[in-house]
């Protein structure tokens, strides 16, 4: 219990710490004593333990415990299909707290929102008063997280998405802190190229709930590829971490050292779902659930998929500064 009391004294800090500029929030994490640091990454999740989701926790559970991890990312799309209904929904202990228990997960989780979730009550998810039911959630819009190693750019993806706006189909949005749209994603990308400007850290690695690269269901995003992708090119972006299309997926930029890593398979998946003939830059495609764990050093990162059962689906090697190498197994 008593480390259990320093680690809720440390996210107290974190949520102390002063904003960069606007709308990115920076907060710090340590890294290891010996300035390595390794998190797993999960995407698309939430559904009561449903769609295999408590399998894949336990698994997160068992390579998390072996890793050592530091922490967690969410990528979004936390809670199905409509968000949370409000600070007190139930689902969001049925989803999250009762779902991933292995010891090994008790860690931050720090997480992003998906289309999904702006179906519900987004301040809900926003509100820090769910920390008091469960410490390791953190959500934000848009926020930095820097682990001194890395920085972690974590953006709201949603709102650059036209058709959420123009053909929402029966669906509703909750677009409080968004509106005006236009000033909005201004702001957080001006906000976000200064960042990834100023930032020195050996690592820089970008959130999002939306792909930039995918062959998957849902495919490119074109609106990031319009007015995100430029920004992490310009700025040496290593890494652009998603969820939204439900598989496990790696992408290698042709233009640029980008590696575009898709992480959505933490509940239902959608098997065979996916553009054969896309192939360009494809080094991964796995249409099931799963998982990805990162482990950062000063001169290497280190990817690896694992499935429902734990097992390494393939392995990214990324020597910095040396290009990158790629292994699958």
């Amino acid at each position: 219990m008593a480390g259990l009391g320093i680690w809720m004294g440390f996210v107290s800090l974190c949520l102390l710490s002063v904003s960069v500029s606007g709308l990115l929030q920076r907060l710090e994490h340590p890294v290891k004593a010996d300035g390595s640091l390794s998190l797993m990454v999960i995407g698309d999740w939430g559904r009561k333990g449903t769609y295999n989701q408590s399998q894949v926790a336990t698994q997160m559970g068992r390579v998390a415990a072996k890793l050592n991890i530091d922490f967690v990312i969410s990528t979004g799309d936390n809670f199905y299909d409509d968000g949370l209904t409000g600070i007190d929904d139930p689902a969001f202990e049925i989803s999250f707290s009762k779902i991933y228990t292995a010891k090994s997960l008790q860690k931050q989780w720090y997480s992003v929102l998906g289309n999904h979730d702006y179906r519900g009550d987004v301040e809900a998810q926003l509100n820090p008063i769910l920390q008091k039911i469960d410490p390791r959630w953190i959500c934000q819009r848009s926020f930095i997280v820097d682990t001194e190693i890395a920085e972690f750019f974590f953006i709201d993806s949603t709102p650059f998405v036209d058709k959420y706006f123009l053909k929402p189909k029966d669906h509703k949005y909750d677009w409080r802190g968004v509106l005006p749209r236009e000033k909005y994603l201004s702001k957080l990308l001006k906000d976000l190229e200064i960042a990834l400007k100023d930032s020195t850290a050996k690592w820089k690695i970008v959130v999002g709930h939306h792909p930039v690269r995918s062959i998957g269901h849902h495919g490119d995003t074109k609106e990031l590829i319009r007015q995100l992708l430029p920004i992490l090119e310009e700025n040496n972006v290593d890494m652009y971490i998603n969820g939204h299309d439900h598989c496990l997926e790696h992408i290698s930029s042709r233009s640029s050292q980008i590696q575009f890593l898709t992480s959505g398979g933490g509940s239902k998946a959608w098997k065979g779902d996916m553009d054969k003939d896309k192939k360009d830059g494809i080094k991964f495609y796995y249409d099931g659930q799963g998982f990805m764990s990162v482990e950062l050093e000063e001169t290497n990162a280190k990817v690896v998929y694992f499935d429902i059962y734990g097992k390494v689906l393939h392995v990214v090697n990324l020597p910095k500064g040396l290009g990158t190498s790629v292994s699958a197994i």
